[in-house]
């Protein structure tokens, strides 16, 4: 029950009206105790009258007058924050099958782990968001274009193929170009929807070896800050990694450095992924900070039930103190 953020708080004018019957109660109280005592023989009362229900018989008045001041309390329109999922954004979710992917530093491998953490990311998601896929390696394709289906970007997730190559900012820019192509459809008035790029990579840029080059990851973050899309860096695996090629085994470390910087540079933010269930938690704080959102609402319901719950006992007692209605 909220105590803030008051839609009406003009409505409190209403407590000058519950202080004034207050006020009208005590003397009026006070003038029957005088009335009594000067035309009634005491003696005499003690004998004939009922007994007295002594301070009971205040019960429904101070009842009402609580009742009164809830009633108030609700007209006044409290407000409390509501996590509410959201109904338009646009989501790119942007995975790296390069070839480093196949490392076993992840049980099972790398890239199995993203995918089941993807799958429950996606089903997790509110359906009113716009969710698309982008998969990298030496070079970028949009799998799926931003929709609220999502049997597509999980089917798509499932059949994910490694390749050679890292081409990071190659990703970026075709989420961005999906991004672009969904916002001339569904602005709205409010503008264009929200967006965002979750970025899921394990490894530094190798396509092109200059990361600030036109096509490069630090560049094409520079370009998702400008369009308002802030990538959530997800940087997976660890440093002892390594993938065989042709028989021999190759060092994959991860580049925490790389996928930090791309993430700052975006605006975005960056998240650390060493396990497979430490992925599943980072989509599973993704989902929350992505698909919804706090706002403030109403909250005077609970205000107005528990004055009338307190109208309704106060109503009680005085048919059964007094057998009449305060």
């Amino acid at each position: 029950m909220s105590l803030s953020g008051f839609a009406a708080p003009w409505w409190f004018l209403l407590f000058v009206v519950v202080a004034a019957i207050a006020v009208g109660y005590l003397l009026s109280q006070r003038a029957r105790r005088k009335r009594v005592l000067r035309f009634a023989n005491l003696s005499l009362l003690d004998r004939v009258a009922p007994r007295a229900l002594g301070r009971r018989r205040h019960l429904p008045a101070a009842l009402l007058m609580v009742s009164l001041s809830l009633f108030t309390i609700g007209m006044a329109g409290p407000t409390a924050d509501h996590r509410v999922p959201r109904n338009r954004a646009t989501v790119m979710l942007v995975i790296d099958v390069s070839l480093s992917m196949q490392s076993t530093d992840i049980v099972p491998t790398r890239l199995q782990a993203a995918q089941e953490a993807a799958r429950t990311f996606v089903r997790d998601l509110p359906p009113g968001i716009n969710l698309g896929l982008v998969s990298f390696a030496g070079s970028a394709t949009t799998l799926v274009s931003p929709t609220v289906q999502r049997d597509p970007v999980i089917h798509q997730i499932d059949t994910l193929k490694l390749a050679p190559s890292t081409a990071t900012g190659e990703g970026i820019y075709a989420a961005l170009q999906a991004i672009d192509s969904i916002e001339s459809v569904v602005t709205g008035p409010d503008g264009p929807p929200p967006a965002r790029i979750v970025l899921m990579t394990d490894g530094k840029e190798t396509v092109p070896d200059d990361l600030n080059s036109p096509r490069g990851c630090f560049t094409a973050a520079q370009a998702a800050k400008q369009h308002n899309a802030p990538i959530a860096g997800i940087s997976f695996g660890t440093s002892d990694g390594t993938v065989d090629i042709d028989g021999r085994q190759v060092p994959v470390p991860v580049d925490d450095d790389a996928v930090r910087q791309t993430a700052e540079l975006s605006g975005g933010q960056f998240y650390k992924a060493a396990s497979a269930e430490a992925i599943k938690q980072v989509y599973a704080d993704l989902g929350q900070q992505i698909g919804y959102e706090t706002r403030k609402e109403d909250d005077s319901r609970p205000w107005m039930a528990l004055g009338l719950f307190v109208l309704i006992v106060a109503s009680v007692s005085s048919l059964l103190l007094g057998q009449r209605l305060p």
